[in-house]
């Protein structure tokens, strides 16, 4: 199996990976400078640096890059012991970095009314791929949303089971009212998306969470919810709000372990919400 072909399939897959480069090399080594070795999401591996304890730890390395989607660079200097493993006695040093290879990342846009269609534009100049879904074949079509990946004309209860969600998805909330927020929000939470907001002022996001707990779903798994969604720059125009929006997909990307969220506010971490909930 060709390493570059694999690491195309599970990009095309949704999949995350790792992949371990010996950059540089003083001495002798059991193996060579470019060597490369692929670990993917189940441990699996597919090429070699070598074997032995260097690749070992290695190993555990590329597993933490894909947890934390940033890099390492190791160093080693393979003595006599670090050798033995190979049946080989080198003392050359390597170094070693680790990337994370990751699918492009996809948001799915459910409601396709005027703010979408900004933020379909807007989240594909970003590098996102966009699938717009409504209920309405008048809204949801190729001719409002050139730039889509996807567009899908279903309703939502039968194209939640077809589409696959992973921890490198956004889902945005922009539908025509409360009911069908709700509906789409109920399962939302259900997925390992990294990202999902919901348009609507802080009265009507709190109104919709009330429903959503008197059906019993509990207060932490809101927790993941941003919304009113995007960051607060004063936004007012379908364009500034995609900007807005997009912006705070950009911060969920570049900063998976959550650090972004010193910025970007869930619903229950600003006083305001709270009190509205009590």
């Amino acid at each position: 199996m060709d390493l570059f072909d694999e690491i195309v399939r599970l990009r095309k897959i949704g999949q995350k990976s790792a992949l371990a480069t010996i950059v540089q090399v003083n001495g002798s080594i059991p193996s060579y400078e470019s060597a490369k070795l692929l670990v993917r999401e189940d441990g699996s591996m597919i090429g070699t640096i070598g074997g032995g304890c260097v690749e070992a730890e290695v190993w555990n390395a590329a597993r933490e890059v894909i947890s934390t989607e940033r890099p390492r660079h190791m160093k080693f200097s393979l003595g006599q012991d670090a050798a033995y493993d190979n049946g080989l006695i080198c003392g050359g040093q390597l170094e070693v970095f680790v990337e994370a290879i990751v699918p492009q990342p996809k948001a799915f846009i459910f409601g396709a009314g005027h703010i979408s269609k900004s933020l379909c534009k807007v989240a594909t100049l970003a590098g996102f791929s966009v699938s717009v879904i409504d209920n309405r074949e008048t809204y949801a079509n190729r001719e409002r949303f050139p730039e889509a990946e996807d567009v899908f004309a279903e309703e939502y209860e039968d194209l939640f089971p077809k589409l696959e969600v992973r921890d490198t998805n956004y889902i945005v909330i922009v539908t025509r009212g409360h009911r069908d927020d709700m509906r789409v929000l109920r399962w939302a939470l259900d997925t390992p998306a990294r990202y999902i907001s919901m348009i609507g002022s802080k009265r009507k996001v709190i109104g919709v969470v009330k429903e959503l707990e008197k059906e019993g779903i509990g207060r932490d798994a809101f927790d993941r919810l941003f919304a009113p969604m995007g960051f607060e720059i004063g936004a007012i125009t379908p364009e500034e709000i995609a900007v807005s929006v997009v912006a705070e997909m950009i911060a969920a990307r570049r900063n998976p372990e959550s650090r972004w969220r010193e910025h970007s506010k869930s619903i229950f971490q600003t006083d305001a919400m709270r009190a509205l909930l009590k």
